[in-house]
């Protein structure tokens, strides 16, 4: 496997983890939803929040984009689940894409991120590391909260092994997934 298709489906692995996460928290009512728990971020709404805004931050920079600091102007953009569900799916979306335009020599190349006074200068195969372990942190975080809530919480770690495809089968179909496409075969 190239660099490049490992990044791949690793794109395709947060966008679905973030799928199955939002699809049990939409389980919840909305009291469940935002309520105090121990974490990093005081609740499911904020934690899932941020992941939602960290990827808007660095998926622009990946796009060429300067959005930088103005990411952080709302800390809650997303008040339901419904919402960040939208729009968390749209940033994957555009994730996925961004990592399908890069060739090998791409990962190499540098990023620029806006921080407002100046710009971090970063090599785009670290830049996406860095925010897919952001992701995968995070969406730990989110998962032990769920589960001191009524819903369960979903598998997240059923995606790389051939073995597991049948496992997520149903869930890559409502994403318009198929293994053919996540691994370009």
């Amino acid at each position: 496997m190239s660099a490049v298709s490992a990044f791949r489906a690793m794109a395709y692995n947060n966008a679905w983890a973030n799928h199955r996460l939002l699809a049990a928290c939409a389980g919840l009512p909305q009291a469940e939803f935002t309520a105090p728990r121990s974490g990093f971020f005081p609740s499911l709404r904020a934690t899932l929040n941020h992941i939602l805004i960290v990827d808007r931050f660095y998926v622009d920079a990946l796009e060429g984009g300067t959005l930088g600091p103005a990411a952080w102007a709302e800390r809650e953009p997303c008040t339901d689940i419904a919402a960040l569900q939208a729009a968390q799916g749209d940033v994957d979306r555009r994730l996925i894409a961004a990592v399908e335009r890069l060739g090998e020599d791409d990962l190499s190349g540098i990023v620029r991120i806006s921080r407002g006074d100046r710009f971090q200068h970063e090599r785009c195969d670290r830049l996406l590391l860095h925010l897919f372990q952001h992701q995968v942190h995070h969406r730990g975080q989110a998962h032990a909260m769920l589960s001191a809530t009524t819903v369960r919480p979903p598998q997240l770690d059923e995606f790389f092994c051939a073995m597991d495809a049948p496992l997520r089968a149903a869930e890559l179909a409502q994403l318009g997934w198929s293994e053919r496409t996540v691994w370009n075969e």
